[in-house]
């Protein structure tokens, strides 16, 4: 089309908080300009990386980018005839490419959880979206291109997070599902591998700090002689303790345990987080059934009307997937104030959770000597490096011991 011309340039009128400008299509007809935001912010040393005519790898990505898109749109405007903004704007919008764009693609993956009832994962996902609309700081921005997740955005991002003060087990978990969005875009051809901006040498995802969660068996004997002052507080000790001899069982696992699940010897079950790997990958939970397991069964479990009823009044049969997450958030919620309570009066000198029961279970077995390919196993973990991250440090006292052997000779 004749006296229309085309352009990617960045638009210095409006500076972003992280010192970033929108890059935008500039057409022009009859003097007119328009402008287009593209969904990319890049500041102007990374603007001007991209106008190189052989940038690094991230920069190459937006290059090829801003490319396709102002060929799109030389292609739109051929096509039309005579040519009017409003017809180019029409024509270039429907050809938008979604599964290019970051927030349209974590939208669809959010709504493909909650198809399958992973609800958890699915309000993960949808944190996530939420945090990186907010980190884009334009209300008005409505895509996040796949060309735009560089290491440098990713650093910013992290840095802004922190500086809002999120923790870096939350940055961890919102980063590790985008690097899910941009694993599948690759597979699906949308994002070639040489630009994908996570691993060595380019962005590493932070890891949460290892904070102390076990308990030591000492502890637990003053938990389990605690004397409830409340019912309230007897049934969140019992369950805490059901979870502790259960394999550190999650109050999920709890909830939807049935009497089906349970032999005069045995409880076995498959962990809800694993439920959904194929039947060849599942491991059993196989729990031996000690008498003081049996008897928080006989104080809180219902009665069965059948095999198929839940063995505690936490969910329901009828209890759709949403009522179900519902109910176990809140049973969490229940059991982790009193155990808090609990700890308080007891003197424990960290908050106790349902958390704190799994990892407890993990360190008494290490502590006592028992294999970690055995505790892995009782975890229902595939990896043993899985495994070693629940395993907590030993006590100083035994710590102190071992020292002591080191002057073993001053007793001879």
């Amino acid at each position: 089309m004749i006296g229309v011309t085309t352009a990617i340039m960045q638009d210095y009128r409006i500076k972003r908080k992280d010192n970033t400008y929108a890059i935008k299509l500039r057409v022009t007809f009859n003097r007119l300009q328009k402008y287009y935001p593209l969904g990319v912010h890049l500041t102007p040393e990374e603007w001007e990386k991209t106008q190189q005519p052989n940038p690094r790898k991230e920069h190459k990505a937006n290059q090829l980018f801003f490319n396709k898109i102002e060929q799109r749109a030389i292609s739109v405007i051929k096509e039309l005839e005579p040519f009017t903004f409003q017809s180019f704007e029409k024509k270039f919008n429907q050809k938008a490419a979604p599964k290019k764009d970051v927030f349209f693609l974590l939208q669809e993956y959010n709504e493909e959880l909650a198809r399958q009832e992973r609800l958890t994962t699915a309000e993960s996902y949808r944190s996530a979206l939420k945090s990186f609309k907010q980190f884009t700081g334009d209300a008005r921005k409505t895509r996040l291109m796949l060309a735009e997740i560089t290491p440098e955005w990713l650093n910013r991002y992290e840095k802004s997070m922190l500086d809002n003060g999120s923790s870096l087990t939350t940055i961890g978990i919102y980063l590790r599902n985008l690097r899910t969005i941009l694993n599948k875009a690759i597979e699906e051809g949308n994002l070639a591998r040489e630009f994908y901006p996570f691993g060595k040498h380019k962005y590493q995802i932070p890891a949460g700090k290892n904070i102390k969660k076990a308990l030591t068996i000492n502890n637990i004997k003053k938990i389990y002689e605690y004397q409830a002052t409340t019912p309230a507080e007897e049934k969140a000790k019992d369950l805490w303790l059901f979870s502790y001899l259960c394999n550190g069982a999650n109050v999920k696992d709890i909830a939807k345990l049935q009497y089906k699940n349970i032999t005069l010897k045995n409880i076995t079950f498959i962990r809800s987080k694993t439920e959904r790997a194929t039947k060849s990958n599942q491991k059993a939970i196989t729990i031996v059934l000690l008498p003081e397991i049996q008897a928080i069964i006989d104080k809180w479990g219902v009665v069965p009307k059948d095999q198929e009823t839940y063995v505690f009044d936490i969910i329901s049969e009828p209890d759709s997937p949403q009522a179900v997450l519902t109910k176990i958030k809140q049973a969490t919620k229940t059991i982790n104030k009193y155990m808090d309570r609990i700890g308080l009066s007891l003197g424990i000198d960290f908050k106790l959770t349902t958390y704190s029961a799994r990892h407890s279970f993990a360190t008494v077995l290490k502590r006592s000597g028992a294999p970690i390919e055995f505790i892995s196993e009782s975890l229902g973990h595939k990896d043993l490096r899985t495994t070693e991250n629940y395993l907590d440090s030993f006590e100083d006292e035994i710590k102190e011991s071992f020292q002591k052997k080191l002057l073993d000779f001053k007793n001879k």
